[in-house]
């Protein structure tokens, strides 16, 4: 800087005008300002541009200046600059001025403290959050997103490392209230001794961009978590949980009554009672709360207002909290609705073949920019796809509470208990989305207190497999009424399923079989003979003993043909306990097959040791095993003897001489007497008479006769003949025939049965143990 008065002599001299032209002051002072010119501009000096000034060395120095008359006094201000500095300086302001006119592009030059300098990003001049000239971070920031970029703002300054394309999530502090997404640039600044001044930061506003992602990823995530279950309850709640917290704060879905047994919702229009039930619920903030409706619970009957017709025809609606509260009305129904805090509301309706299965709900509390139409539609578009998940899941409810229904329909009763025996059978079917299987059991009382013991497992699933199980439990209870064996029992079985596989389509003829275990249980003789066509053994528990498989060897599968089942027998003293089961059961327990029947038979006999009553063994050892799901169903039977007293089985044998008759007479009526069952003596007499005597007559001896004492009073008798017994009427002429009617309309039911030689022919009677009036 220099002064310079009217007449051009300088009057004043600077050190920095000294610096730049390399003159001293005492020689320029007094003297003209021409003589500081080039030679080339002596002529004149403009009050502004551009000169070159002689240097007090050889050469010369180009200035930019410009001259300002002092009001008052006779000298004018002249103030030069180096022209290449000068033009640096106007090329930064110039891109200073760019910047901060851009309405695209933020620019903030922040100092050492990261106070704002200068910035463009004011209300209305940028798409990101006003930071004003002065503030800080944490003034136009959240607390968390403030540190997390003051962090690493300080990281440029202090290092000098420059970054680029950040990205940055940040919530405002201030009106309005909304969510970014920036992406930005910063490199430090210095003086020109190089120390650091502050940063500038350059912004683009990536919110947009950011919002699409997000929508994006919810609607990938939703179509990849929601209906992977054929569960109702299971796919509302995945439905909850892909909504928060990403998109919202509270959600919850309320399905029909109706939905959740299988059935189709009723069609409504209109207020009041929509039939609606709270399944599923997600709080961002963790625990659901209380005030809130709880999951299980009626969604309570709306007033009849257009928001609630539009739900019902399909359409989703978006409120505010005051909208909400002014439909509701009531405070507590308010309070019942609407979260703390909660401020925007959308409400979808799960929409599927015109039928108004639910509705999905979305709050946000906690997130300060509420729902815009896109949010409304990207929720559209989830409850839309949702829908037809929880439309899924409710057709396979029904159809599998139908199978599961007859499948139970046509199992027995759980538990039966006689003088002799005592069973309690369980069915558990696969878990959901697994279908029903056939598995079953069964326990027939048969004649002379004995009982047969059936478990089984049909090939495949669904109502195909239930079917026919139904058909062979029917087949095994008519063999059992036939009295045979276990091994000829599960041969006419193997028939039976090779005949099904024959009446089957061609494409499932190699589907059709079973698996099955028959046991017979003989309370006199305290043993239980058995035969499996490929089912895994039984496992026996002795009293106060180990538990351990029984030693069996299976035959092949029902429907194989061509082999022999074999039989095992073991005694079975009483308070034992007999364990049969399907290979569902063991499943749990592991996936190898012989392991799990140890373990089984370990966890057996620990729990026999505690607990006496049958059915809570068979609960404990169904919820037993490593906790995994019952992929397939599962049945397990348990039985447990009881003693017969051995004074109540009586048995005599005769030779087949006609004095045979009144000696099995006599014997039987000595017995009745002594049992204290005189008013049964009557009916055994004419029993046992019309019995030996035709054993006497057409099948020779020895005979035997035997009584026995239960809840019924059975006769026997038994001779060497293979031959049927045949009931018949008989002619008014005729001398005999009718033996067996007589026992038939005496007793309370008779039949026959085969042995390894020979035959029994039985009767049963209702005791009397006082003689008639």
């Amino acid at each position: 800087m220099a002064l310079v008065d009217r007449r051009g002599i300088v009057a004043g001299w600077s050190r920095a005008a000294g610096e730049l032209v390399g003159r001293a002051a005492d020689e320029v002072l007094g003297r003209s300002v021409l003589r500081l010119l080039a030679e080339e501009h002596r002529a004149r000096l403009p009050e502004r541009g551009e000169a070159d000034l002689r240097c007090g060395g050889a050469g010369s120095v180009r200035v930019r200046y410009w001259a300002e008359e002092l009001r008052g006094s006779p000298f004018s201000l002249v103030m030069a600059v180096g022209a290449d500095r000068a033009a640096g300086a106007e090329d930064a302001e110039a891109v200073f001025r760019a910047l901060l006119s851009q309405d695209r592009l933020g620019f903030l030059l922040r100092d050492a403290d990261l106070a704002v300098l200068r910035t463009n990003v004011l209300p209305g001049e940028f798409g990101g959050p006003p930071q004003p000239v002065g503030s800080v971070l944490s003034d136009v920031m959240e607390g968390k997103d403030a540190e997390e970029t003051e962090r690493t703002l300080r990281e440029v300054l202090e290092t000098g490392r420059p970054l680029a394309a950040q990205e940055q999530h940040v919530r405002s502090t201030r009106p309005p209230y909304q969510e970014w997404s920036l992406s930005y640039s910063t490199i430090r600044t210095e003086d020109a001794a190089g120390r650091p001044t502050g940063v500038a930061i350059f912004l683009t506003d990536a919110t947009e961009h950011w919002r699409a992602g997000q929508r994006a990823e919810l609607r990938h995530r939703a179509s990849a978590r929601v209906g992977n279950s054929l569960d109702i309850e299971r796919t509302a709640q995945e439905i909850a949980d892909t909504l928060v917290p990403d998109f919202a704060d509270i959600a919850w879905v309320d399905l029909a009554h109706a939905v959740l047994t299988g059935e189709e919702p009723p069609k409504s229009v209109g207020g009041g009672d929509l039939l609606l039930r709270r399944v599923a619920v997600r709080s961002a903030d963790g625990p659901w709360p209380e005030h809130l409706l709880q999951v299980g619970a009626s969604v309570p009957p709306f007033p009849d207002r257009p928001m609630v017709r539009e739900i019902q025809e399909g359409r989703t609606i978006r409120m505010d909290r005051g909208a909400v509260e002014e439909i509701l009305g009531n405070p507590a129904r308010i309070r019942l609705a609407a979260p703390d805090g909660g401020h925007s509301l959308v409400i979808a309706p799960l929409f599927a073949r015109a039928l108004l299965l639910g509705t999905v709900g979305v709050w946000r509390a906690e997130r300060p920019d509420p729902f815009d139409e896109e949010d409304a539609e990207l929720l559209t578009e989830i409850a839309a796809q949702a829908a037809l998940s929880v439309d899924n899941a409710r057709r396979y409810t029904r159809e599998h509470r139908a199978v599961d229904s007859l499948q139970r329909r046509l199992l027995p009763q759980a538990s039966t208990s006689t003088r002799v025996m005592e069973t309690t059978g369980s069915y558990v079917p696969a878990e959901a989305g697994a279908e029903i299987g056939g598995d079953w059991f069964d326990a027939i009382a048969l004649p002379s207190l004995r009982t047969a013991l059936v478990v089984g497992d049909v090939f495949g699933s669904g109502l195909h497999a239930t079917a026919t199980m139904g058909r062979l439990r029917t087949a095994v209870q008519t063999l059992a009424d036939l009295e045979l064996d276990p091994d000829e029992v599960l041969t006419q079985l193997d028939t039976l399923v090779a005949r099904l596989a024959a009446e089957a389509e061609p494409g499932h003829r190699d589907t059709v079989g079973a698996t099955c275990l028959v046991a017979l249980h003989d309370p006199v003789t305290r043993r239980c003979v058995m035969a499996s066509a490929g089912h895994p053994p039984p496992i026996l528990a002795l009293p106060d003993g180990p538990a351990e498989p029984v030693d069996l060897q299976p035959g092949p599968p029902l429907g194989v043909g061509g082999l022999p089942f074999e039989t095992a027998t073991v005694d079975t003293p009483p308070g034992s306990v007999l364990c049969l089961y399907t290979d569902g059961l063991l499943r749990r327990y592991g996936p190898d097959l012989d392991t799990a029947t140890l373990d089984l038979a370990d966890r057996l006999a620990r729990l026999q040791r505690s607990e006496e009553r049958l059915p809570s063994l068979s609960k404990g050892l169904m919820t037993g095993g490593d906790g995994t799901p019952f992929l397939d169903d599962a049945a397990l039977l348990l039985a447990r003897p009881s003693a017969l007293d051995p004074g109540s089985v009586a048995s005599w044998e005769f030779p087949a001489e006609p004095d045979a008759v009144g000696a099995a007479r006599n014997a039987a009526t000595e017995k009745l007497t002594e049992w204290g069952l005189e008013g049964n003596t009557f009916v055994t007499e004419l029993i046992v008479s019309e019995l030996v005597t035709n054993a006497v007559r057409h099948a020779g001896g020895p005979i035997g006769l035997r009584l026995i004492r239960g809840e019924l009073l059975y006769c026997e008798v038994t001779d060497p003949s293979n031959t049927q017994p045949r009931l018949r009427r008989a002619r008014t002429t005729d001398e005999g025939g009718r033996g067996l009617f007589l026992v038939a309309q005496l007793s309370r039911r008779w039949g026959s049965r085969y042995g390894q030689s020979g035959k029994t022919i039985w009767a049963e009677q209702e005791l009397v143990e006082e003689f008639p009036e």
